[in-house]
């Protein structure tokens, strides 16, 4: 079966279905970026607080502390599973899309290695391995951007016109 380029011949109906699921799955999305801009900055310290707390810090603002286990791994769990089946979903749909085969194939698999440095990062973090921090932020961003990339490319397939009637 020939998949790429599929999204083009689609009916009316399911570009809506897909079209109004990218819309509100990528609110979903931004929405996350935003907490996590709220609650842990978008720096290596805060990000470093957010987890392992910052009790020793006589100029903090707000006082943070620790992690337990348990919180780490809840939210290590949640995201993984959460993410995993967001980018099963958005990679699905995008094999669809009309795009060469290689970028393609960087835009499914790479946000699920970015979701597993990310999440894992966080863990080995929260055990002190400090250095996990750059890995977190970089995976990140590689995962937002990628996230980003494929939206922009399902949206606009589904509004361009295809050469075959509808």
């Amino acid at each position: 079966m020939q998949l790429n380029g599929l999204l083009y011949t689609l009916p009316k109906e399911l570009k809506l279905l897909i079209g109004a699921f990218i819309i509100v799955l990528s609110v979903g999305f931004y929405t996350g970026l935003l907490f996590v801009g709220e609650t842990s900055s978008t720096n290596p310290n805060g990000i470093k607080e957010q987890y392992l707390g910052n009790e020793s810090d006589e100029e903090a603002i707000v006082m943070k502390f620790k992690k337990s286990e348990k919180e780490m791994l809840t939210l290590v769990h949640n995201h993984i599973l959460s993410m995993s089946i967001i980018f099963f979903l958005l990679g699905g749909i995008l094999s669809m899309a009309k795009l060469n085969k290689k970028l393609k194939l960087f835009l499914i698999v790479e946000p699920f290695i970015s979701v597993i440095l990310t999440f894992g990062g966080l863990y080995l973090l929260w055990k002190d391995v400090l250095w996990m921090t750059n890995i977190v932020m970089f995976s990140g961003v590689l995962m937002t951007l990628t996230f980003t990339a494929a939206v922009a490319i399902i949206l606009y397939q589904l509004l361009k016109r295809n050469s075959i009637k509808e």
